[in-house]
């Protein structure tokens, strides 16, 4: 027996994120200097202890959701480093912490962009 799946599934092509990752990976194995933007993957190691700060919390039970724009405590440290190290001076309401920029940028485009409203993109390709 063969499963027949929905021509929506069929239509499933992998992200333009993903696609640009394995371009710049291959571009990288063949010698070429590549800065890749499209993941956000960071090129350095997690700081020690962001590693285990993330650890106690898993094994302090700290595991469920937070609020969307993050927690208290974390926009409190954001707020005390950019008044500190920047010179910035924001409240707690300013500050929005996210897991990821792709959530972000579609919030911060939905919210002044209305209908009606043109929006061009430039979209950089590597031809080989």
């Amino acid at each position: 027996m063969s499963i027949v799946l929905s021509t929506r599934v069929q239509r499933i092509r992998p992200s333009p994120t993903v696609t640009m990752t394995a371009l710049a990976a291959e571009l990288v194995q063949q010698g070429k200097d590549v800065i890749g933007l499209s993941a956000g993957e960071p090129d350095f190691e997690i700081p020690k202890h962001v590693r285990e700060a993330a650890i106690d919390a898993i094994n302090s039970g700290d595991t469920k959701y937070t609020a969307v724009d993050g927690t208290l405590d974390l926009k409190e440290t954001v707020v005390k480093k950019l008044r500190t190290e920047n010179g910035l001076k924001y409240q707690l309401d300013q500050i929005l912490v996210s897991s990821g920029a792709k959530q972000v940028c579609y919030n911060a485009c939905q919210a002044p962009l209305g209908k009606a409203d043109d929006v061009l993109c430039r979209i950089l390709k590597y031809y080989p």
